[in-house]
């Protein structure tokens, strides 16, 4: 087992492991097979590349990240780790070399993708070298009821058959129960050893608000969170269409925002650029919807934000968890109101799944909705929906840091429901949140005056509310389930528990939604709040790293990572010994940069 220590302290450059990697580590490289469960930034990948370097033979790594393969691999040959991928980007002699490389032994670690593994010429390559174990990365795809699912994925517990012997370790960073179970059981894992770490993630600040107009409520965020020193921030925004990406992305560039869209209707080549450009530059916005972002190992993403609603808790833990990945600060952003809820049932309805489909479908819904409407701490709410105790409030959520008030709604509830029934009863008509919000605060509308509803008694009796607490209110209530939404159209009606609501039988509490201004958080400043002679030291390396990257044609974090700057410009070393102590640097590093490091802050001078 020491060679498991010298591995990570002379490859990595760490001195020790973090949670549960040692003990996950040691029980692959004892060839033991794994189910781990791990958060985004967690250390995941340490749990099976420092097992296969170990382990006699060649480490194969299940990736369904075609795009990111190549700079997996380039950062791991900075390490110098002999590191290789397959998959059809690459050229005929490409392939051939590298699988040449894996015939003869000389790679520690050969990145595939799934469909790519399940060919039969992949498959028969493999029995051609030694293996020594599978990572299956990305678990969570082969859950058939999860929010990523992969059909390729499903093929891969063919794996225990073919290759008995060989330890595998499945690898995700959002797994409820029900999942885990599945990769359990469709991998075949069932006497696999599993690990289970802490879902939380200190460093990152959870806020979501009412939506308004979502654009200019981004923006406004960007503007005061999404600066680390007044310099613009790397982000990632989400958008569930390809129109409002576009959209989106346009409005920030237009307003001062360097934005680029990305999604599948684009060109694959314009894609790539956008891929690389986000890796390698500083202060990009990536405006994206899902399928941006899985694997990406960029660790400086100060903000990630979401301008429609997840279609799950899961979904939403993944994509907020593509934020501070180097344990430094980071915003997790949402703005989203009643369309969002609206679009969301009316898609489950459409959907062409069965009834148990769109059952677990709609408990997805329900679990995203009691996270936006909670007004308890949200981390809290996030770790119970994993499995996890959080009786403690975190301190660093919208919820904490300003708790909402809370009222109680009956009466304005039974105002609702008592418009929906009269409408139905007396005009035969349903409609939806506007015309109600319309009739209750007595408005003079076109409409109203053509249906004659402001005959109805219930006409006028709604002015407590302005039209926004009125939309507030009814978000919630459809979140509850006192309403709900039907057809095409949203119209709202009754649901089997407005009746108890209406005879007074259950009281309904509503969160009060007054607009705020944005309130920094405490991740606005770096964690380790560097003293401005260090922080100028810190920017003259990230100058020296950016131009090195470029030379080398790698992302700069592939380089040095900024908790790796942080600590140079704290310390200051001046030697290759007190350099090697440093964090995240291993020998093929010092060998590599030492130098130049150390001549860089031997002849930096403060502004």
């Amino acid at each position: 087992m020491s060679d498991m220590w010298h591995v990570l302290e002379s490859t990595f450059g760490y001195e020790s492991f973090r949670g549960d990697q040692e003990e996950i580590v040691g029980h692959v490289v004892g060839g033991g097979d794994a189910v781990v469960l791990m958060p985004t930034g967690g250390g995941k990948s340490l749990c099976y590349q420092v097992p296969a370097m170990v382990r006699d033979g060649c480490g194969i790594v299940v990736s369904p990240l075609i795009a990111l393969m190549a700079d997996q691999v380039a950062a791991l040959r900075e390490l110098g780790v002999s590191a290789a991928y397959l998959n059809s980007t690459q050229m005929p002699d490409e392939r051939a070399a590298v699988e040449d490389a894996f015939r003869s032994g000389e790679l520690d670690l050969l990145y595939v993708a799934p469909e790519r593994l399940n060919t039969a010429g992949t498959r028969n390559l493999l029995q051609q070298g030694k293996i020594a174990l599978f990572a299956i990365d990305e678990a969570h795809c082969v859950s058939q009821w999860g929010h990523d699912f992969r059909p390729d994925y499903l093929a891969l517990g063919e794996l225990a058959e073919l290759w008995p012997d060989v330890p595998r370790i499945a690898l995700t960073a959002t797994a409820t129960a029900r999942t885990h179970a599945e990769i359990t059981e469709r991998l075949h894992l069932g006497g696999a050893r599993h690990f289970v770490a802490d879902f939380d993630r200190p460093n990152i600040t959870y806020r979501i608000v009412g939506k308004a107009e979502p654009r200019k409520q981004l923006l406004a965020f960007i503007r005061s969170e999404g600066t680390v020193d007044g310099a613009p921030a790397t982000g990632i925004v989400y958008a569930l269409s390809r129109a409002s990406v576009e959209k989106t992305a346009e409005f920030l560039a237009a307003n001062g925002v360097d934005a680029m869209p990305y999604h599948a209707g684009l060109d694959r080549t314009v894609r790539q650029r956008t891929l690389e450009r986000f890796l390698r530059a500083d202060g990009v916005v990536v405006v994206a919807t899902i399928a941006f972002g899985m694997g990406i190992d960029k660790p400086d993403v100060r903000f990630v934000a979401h301008i429609d609603l997840p279609k799950s808790v899961e979904g939403y833990y993944q994509e907020t968890g593509r934020a501070g990945r180097d344990g430094l600060p980071s915003v997790a952003w949402m703005t989203y109101g009643l369309a969002d809820v609206m679009q969301q049932r009316r898609l489950i309805d459409q959907s062409d799944g069965d009834a148990n489909h769109r059952r677990v479908q709609q408990q997805h819904l329900d679990a995203m909705l009691a996270l936006c409407e909670t007004v308890d701490c949200r981390r809290g709410q996030l770790l119970r929906y994993f499995g996890q105790d959080a009786t403690q409030p975190c301190g660093n959520c919208d919820t904490c840091l300003s708790p909402p008030a809370t009222s109680d709604g009956t009466v304005a509830a039974q105002k609702l429901l008592s418009t929906i029934v009269r409408l139905q009863r007396e005009f035969r008509q349903s409609f939806g949140a506007g015309h109600l919000v319309d009739i209750l605060r007595g408005a003079d509308t076109a409409r109203i005056r053509e249906f004659g509803h402001d005959r109805l008694t219930t006409y006028g009796i709604g002015t407590e509310l302005d039209a926004a607490g009125w939309r507030s209110a009814i978000r919630q209530l459809v979140a509850t389930g006192i309403i709900a939404p039907q057809g095409d159209y949203g119209v709202l009606t009754l649901t089997e528990k407005s009746g108890p609501v209406l005879r007074g039988d259950v009281a309904v509490m509503l969160r009060n939604d007054p607009v705020r201004s944005v309130t920094r958080s405490r991740s606005a400043k770096p964690a380790d709040d560097l003293p401005e002679a260090d922080r100028e030291l810190f920017e003259h390396l990230r100058s020296w790293r950016k131009a090195e990257a470029s030379s080398r044609g790698v992302p700069p974090y592939v380089v040095f990572n900024d908790a790796t700057l942080r600590e140079l410009a704290a310390r200051r070393p001046e030697t290759p010994e007190q350099l090697r102590s440093v964090s995240g640097i291993g020998d093929a590093k010092l060998e590599q940069y030492g130098d130049d490091v150390l001549a860089t802050i031997a002849t930096f001078e403060p502004a």
